[in-house]
């Protein structure tokens, strides 16, 4: 009896564990195709993984045999630092105003179209939908001429690539931006990754706004939004859900970003809340008098991270420490570029050679800053100045202190990393 006993907590201990790393892949990529590696672990567990998800965040998991899609919802949707991003690594391009439109209008055109489409097809198709006399107001200038027109053609198709909506069939996209239809490309569609992949509780033709009809967060908030009955049953529950998502999409949550309600809530269930998430995730609550962060000690769970390599994550840490250490004094921008280009003479023979260029210190503040602000870390104000926040507190460092009568032995700049 007591082997068996044994055996089944091993058995438990190793679906728990299985059921961390599906739940831990879902919220990394919450559009996973059948090739992830965690998808069959997704599939084994769904039904607890669709439970744990609907009680406490209120989030939707649908599973295919094709796909995964966790339908989450963010917490902010005035939030600039998560702009889609094609690439890979440090060279991931955030889309512009044009590459959106262009995206929605993809997206439209291909529910409509047939089982297979051509780069050049598409982009033609996306010509006559950008000159529609209803979206003149949008002011969306869109042609195949431009090389730079065709690369943002290519970049929203390679976002659809990276979602599992399309998938190469024959062709390279490289050739289609240097030679235009001369370099053609073909896809195939796959139509029920592509339905799944708007996240809305209701259809964006249903939404009528009491306020201003062009007030873009407005509508975003009304097709995601649950009905919440006015109960204090109901209440609660929206608020443990909500707090719940914050605490897994957010790097940090603040006190002093919640409302009343939810932050008495918080302070109440506080311990309940981060416990069901430890034993979900494997995240670890950082409690501090400013707020909650969920801290993973795999340090895998996000798609930003400080430290980070090369020159960019390098920078990032020196503007990180810098700014920690005025007390949430403001600066701006270009007063963090001087610095990076007093940084740069420190470090010459650790930086890559184009950062050591004149001019570079500036896109390197502002991708740092981007960062920062991405993480929490920081604020901007409406002036553009960057200020410390709470969190940040964890990178400043001391002055270096040896014992009394010895001679520090310092590499050149290092008190200023």
């Amino acid at each position: 009896m007591a082997d068996d006993a044994t055996l089944t907590d091993v058995l438990e201990r190793n679906r728990a564990d299985e059921r961390q790393r599906a739940l831990r892949a879902l919220l990394l990529n919450p559009l996973m195709d059948a090739r992830h590696p965690a998808f069959v672990l997704v599939r084994r567990h769904q039904t607890e993984l669709r439970d744990w998800l609907a009680a406490n965040t209120g989030w939707q998991l649908q599973v295919e045999s094709e796909f995964a899609r966790l339908h989450k919802r963010p917490a902010d949707f005035g939030d600039p630092t998560r702009p889609a991003t094609t690439g890979s690594g440090a060279q991931r391009a955030p889309f512009h105003r044009r590459r959106y439109a262009l995206l929605c209008l993809a997206l439209a055109n291909l529910e409509r179209g047939d089982n297979q489409v051509t780069l050049g097809r598409l982009g033609e198709a996306l010509i006559q939908e950008a000159a529609d006399p209803a979206l003149e107001t949008a002011g969306l200038d869109f042609g195949l001429e431009g090389r730079d027109e065709r690369r943002d053609l290519v970049a929203t198709v390679r976002l659809l690539l990276e979602l599992g909506v399309l998938s190469r069939v024959a062709g390279n996209e490289d050739d289609f931006v240097r030679r235009g239809r001369d370099g053609d490309v073909l896809y195939d569609i796959h139509r029920r990754v592509l339905a799944a992949l708007l996240v809305t509780l209701r259809g964006p033709s249903l939404v009528v706004l009491d306020g201003d009809p062009g007030d873009f967060e407005a509508r975003l908030r009304a097709i995601v939004e649950p009905f919440v009955p006015d109960n204090h049953e109901a209440r609660n529950r929206a608020l443990r859900q909500d707090l719940t998502a914050r605490l897994l999409d957010d790097p940090v949550v603040y006190w002093d970003d919640l409302d009343d309600a939810a932050r008495q809530y918080l302070a109440g269930q506080r311990g309940a809340i981060t416990r069901r998430i430890q034993e979900a995730t494997g995240l670890v609550a950082e409690v501090r008098a400013e707020g909650i962060a969920m801290v993973d000690p795999q340090q895998s769970l996000t798609d930003r991270q400080i430290p980070s390599e090369g020159t960019e994550g390098h920078a990032t840490l020196l503007i990180a420490a810098y700014l920690a250490g005025l007390g949430g004094a403001p600066v701006t921008l270009e007063h963090l570029a001087e610095r990076v280009a007093e940084w740069r003479e420190s470090y010459r023979g650790y930086w890559r050679r184009n950062a050591l260029e004149p001019g570079a210190e500036r896109p390197l503040a502002r991708q740092a800053v981007e960062q920062l602000r991405g993480l929490r870390l920081i604020r901007i104000d409406d002036q553009g100045r960057v200020s410390a926040r709470p969190a940040l507190a964890r990178f400043a460092v001391d002055e270096p202190r040896t014992p009394e009568g010895a001679q520090a032995e310092l590499v050149p700049g290092e008190a200023d990393a």
